[in-house]
């Protein structure tokens, strides 16, 4: 898989990807998840616009995945990391989390964060694979808090969760 910026003509491909990977939830007994829309496409843009939307392309140089991050308390935080199920399995994600990484250090920004559900197999047990660690809240800084706090607001703390860090140095 190549990963790339992704383009503006590209954004409905990565709503499409986010409805599909989102099915999975489903079989978990987690449906309100699989039925939450996909982040807006001027949304989407503005993660485009800015330079912090990547899409991991197959040989047709379509998006199979995608990724956006914030600058977040001094880190770049991934707001959402997405795979076609048709593409899963096969290091995308972490593709994605590598290119990020490597990003971030080219920049001098010391670590990637992120929240996630703690007990999906695919969500903090994946990313713990992936070099990250579980945060305690008391390590928060306040912009992370301030998302833990929206989450919370959306309703995702039905389910447990938890905010993670990877150093990238």
């Amino acid at each position: 898989m190549r990963i790339r910026a992704v383009r503006t003509g590209e954004l409905s491909v990565l709503q499409d990807i986010e409805r599909a990977a989102g099915q999975c939830f489903r079989d978990i007994g987690m449906p309100e998840i699989a039925d939450d829309p996909p982040l807006p496409l001027p949304e989407l843009a503005r993660y485009q616009h800015a330079g912090r939307a990547w899409a991991a392309v197959n040989r047709a140089d379509v998006p199979v995945a995608y990724l956006i991050a914030d600058h977040v308390d001094g880190n770049l935080h991934v707001e959402q990391v997405s795979v076609h199920p048709d593409a899963s399995r096969r290091g995308v994600g972490r593709s994605l989390l590598d290119h990020l990484a490597a990003r971030a250090a080219t920049e001098g920004i010391p670590a990637l964060t992120l929240t996630t559900f703690t007990d999906v197999p695919w969500n903090a047990p994946y990313y713990t694979r992936c070099g990250f660690r579980a945060l305690d809240d008391t390590a928060l800084g306040p912009k992370l808090r301030t998302i833990r706090e929206r989450e919370a607001e959306h309703g995702l703390d039905r389910w447990p969760r938890v905010a993670m860090r990877r150093g990238v140095g």
